[in-house]
């Protein structure tokens, strides 16, 4: 079963979104781990369906090494994002992680993607779901892990 965990901080609305739409998807042929840089983000992402979840730097840091796929805003991979919830030591376990990283371009940041287009959320889940991770699910790189 492949394993996805979404990560994401603050209200959990960005995280809790993916989650209803990769549950409305693919059931309960994936298992989705939410991963909040805080409890009520963990919480919201719960209510939307995660099989399981966690709060904090270290389950950010444990959980993600054993991945098959990573999903959330681009400020997962930044220090001191989401107002500082994004500690270094979480983006460094993000970036370090083997699984693939399918990021959306929203951020709070001084930071702009180039290239990338002003979807609104539910539509980039849409084209995360049916152009990126649809793919991954049942290929190699997530059965081997």
């Amino acid at each position: 079963m492949t394993k996805i965990c979404v990560i994401d901080g603050q209200g959990g609305g960005i995280g809790s979104t993916i989650i209803r739409k990769v549950k409305e998807v693919f059931e309960e042929e994936v298992e989705v781990i939410a991963l909040g840089t805080n409890a009520v983000a963990t919480a919201q992402m719960l209510k939307a369906r995660a099989n399981r979840g966690a709060s904090g730097e270290n389950a950010v840091r444990q959980t993600v090494r054993g991945a098959d796929v990573i999903l959330g805003p681009i400020g997962i991979l930044m220090a001191h994002a989401m107002m500082g919830e994004v500690t270094p030591a979480m983006a460094e376990a993000v970036a370090a992680s083997p699984a693939p990283k399918l990021l959306l371009p929203l951020t709070q940041e001084n930071v702009v993607v180039i290239g990338t287009s002003s979807l609104p959320l539910p539509k980039l889940v849409d084209e995360l779901i049916t152009n990126h991770l649809r793919p991954l699910i049942g290929s190699p790189i997530a059965r081997d892990r």
